[in-house]
């Protein structure tokens, strides 16, 4: 068998392969509910064959929101359409986890198409927070730095929404800490610049990640994998590094964390990213082999060889394909057929299946 199809399990759940679909802004939503397009895209993908399906940055608040066209689940209403979505997949086969998620000083911004630029009240921009008053770039707003009590207050809507989560019937959440995205400006010394328990030492600027994580913990489902997604370097001198990334993982690991989804940088426009196939999947195995903890691998995988030589050498449990999947939502079918794994198809397809193909 091919190592990217054998299956893998977390707590309970069991995943049929090791293949994954990442979070990716659909920038498609209306006051934070899902839509039509929300539906079609991830029940598209659910029937393709993967075996995680993770649902993009859903904020956790109102003004934690990217853009103004982000999924939400600050409150109850949000809940049914998301159900429907995570209803859906489970009947494919396939593990449905959402991306909770805080953008911090990179909110209100325009959609991911439009001008990244902080929006101006008239179009219907709103003030951001962050650890410390730094904006993130030219044409974003300076945020308002955070008080003890604003902590506070994000914590509980992580946990809130890890709540409305579980009633939706998602099998997983994925804390997001990466991309330069509120918890990830805290991590990072280059967007930290606090002189409290929140700033300084690793200790003090992994303190608000560490909460989020044992809040969350400690009310999402024993039984349900806790996922977390982290930037492994800000490829900027001086900033958050592979190192502190694994240090933090070990800690994690204690706190509840199943599974680290290793990618990186996203802290600040003016990093120089050596982008390449698989290049961030050196990250995912150093995580898994010094903080034994299992990751997920992601940026540029493309080809089935590809993917399952980063699980057969043991870089990463999981590989996660973003843009591939966008191009090809039944790539883990025809990987099966590649890599001469009989893979499950949906009933209604099989009349374009491999001969020996089965039905789910």
């Amino acid at each position: 068998m091919a190592h990217l199809f054998e299956p893998l399990k977390l707590r309970d759940i069991v995943f049929n392969n090791r293949i994954g679909i990442p979070p990716m802004c659909q920038y498609s939503a209306h006051d934070g509910m899902a839509s039509d397009w929300h539906f079609v895209h991830y029940g598209s993908r659910a029937v393709g064959g993967a075996a995680l399906l993770i649902v993009e940055a859903t904020a956790v608040s109102p003004e934690g929101r990217i853009s103004l066209g982000d999924l939400g689940i600050w409150e109850d209403r949000q809940i049914e359409p998301l159900a429907r979505i995570a209803s859906f997949a489970r009947q494919q086969g396939c593990v449905m986890a959402i991306q909770l998620a805080h953008a911090g000083r990179k909110a209100s911004v325009g959609l991911g198409w439009q001008a990244q630029a902080s929006l101006s009240e008239s179009e219907g921009g709103w003030r951001t927070v962050a650890p410390s008053a730094m904006p993130f770039g030219t044409g974003y707003a300076v945020p308002d730095e955070l008080d003890e009590s604003g902590i506070r207050r994000v914590i509980s809507q992580f946990v809130s929404a890890a709540c409305r989560a579980r009633e939706a019937g998602f099998q997983a959440v994925e804390i997001h800490a990466a991309h330069g995205y509120l918890l990830h400006q805290f991590l990072s010394p280059l967007s930290n610049q606090r002189k409290d328990a929140y700033g300084g030492s690793f200790e003090n600027r992994t303190r608000l990640v560490r909460e989020v994580v044992s809040a969350v913990r400690a009310e999402w489902p024993g039984r349900l994998p806790l996922l977390i997604r982290l930037s492994a370097t800000d490829w900027i001198e001086g900033g958050w590094n592979a190192d502190e990334t694994v240090e933090l993982c070990r800690v994690l690991k204690g706190l509840g964390v199943d599974m680290a989804d290793v990618s990186s940088a996203g802290l600040l426009p003016t990093a120089q990213i050596p982008a390449g196939p698989g290049f961030q999947t050196e990250f995912a195995a150093r995580v898994r082999r010094e903080a034994n903890l299992a990751t997920a691998a992601v940026g540029l995988i493309t080809s089935p060889a590809q993917a399952d030589h980063i699980v057969r050498s043991g870089q990463a449990d999981m590989v996660l394909l973003g843009r591939e999947i966008l191009r090809n939502p039944y790539w883990p079918l025809g990987a099966a057929q590649a890599l001469g794994h009989v893979a499950s198809w949906p009933p209604q397809y099989l009349r374009a299946a491999p001969p020996g193909s089965k039905g789910r």
